[in-house]
């Protein structure tokens, strides 16, 4: 995916404004299990996925909880380290090899207050992570195991071909052994 694309997607701004913002990003490719960002640490980059898939954790005593897959076009950032520069709680696993777009938050805080389109542009991305954050809440809470896996199939079907079952597991709320008899009983 390309970055004009995944910026226009964001919020489209003048070609000038988006031309500044798009001078400020590295191409970087990682290997599949990297971690791209850790936990309890003020992350200084964020990333749009240009190709490849990852999955935000945390860490309990017992074992790795997933709440999010990214893919391509997708934003990947500590939101408490780019809104608050303050240690995020997270850590990004790629689960493929990634090619990903990296633009230093110093740059983009500069790029802000400079430019109005380069501050709406962020304020909508940070927008849109707030909504996707709210759905995935509402979800978790208010829906069965089996309604929140068809809503995965219908909203990101490529997923259960590109990630392991544990992880969606993990992501949904439920075993692995629970996720085989949900997968079982809708075939």
């Amino acid at each position: 995916m390309t970055i004009d694309h995944i910026l226009d997607q964001i919020y489209v701004i003048p070609e000038s404004s988006k031309q500044t913002l798009k001078k400020h990003f590295n191409e970087v490719s990682f290997p599949k299990g990297h971690i791209l960002l850790r936990a309890d640490t003020v992350e200084n980059s964020a990333y749009f996925i240009k190709k490849g898939i990852v999955r935000a954790y945390a860490k309990t005593p017992d074992n790795d909880i997933t709440f999010w897959f990214g893919k391509e076009g997708d934003p990947v950032l500590s939101m408490n380290s780019y809104v608050a520069n303050k240690k995020g709680y997270e850590d990004i696993e790629l689960l493929e090899a990634c090619e990903l777009y990296q633009i230093k938050t110093t740059d983009l805080q500069n790029l802000f207050d400079k430019d109005i389109h380069l501050a709406n542009w962020g304020r909508r991305l940070a927008e849109q992570e707030l909504v996707k954050t709210e759905e995935r809440l509402i979800s978790r809470q208010f829906r069965t195991a089996k309604e929140r896996y068809l809503d995965l199939l219908i909203q990101n079907p490529d997923l259960v071909r590109r990630v392991q079952l544990g992880h969606i597991a993990s992501y949904l709320g439920i075993t692995q052994v629970t996720l085989s008899r949900i997968r079982a009983k809708k075939h």
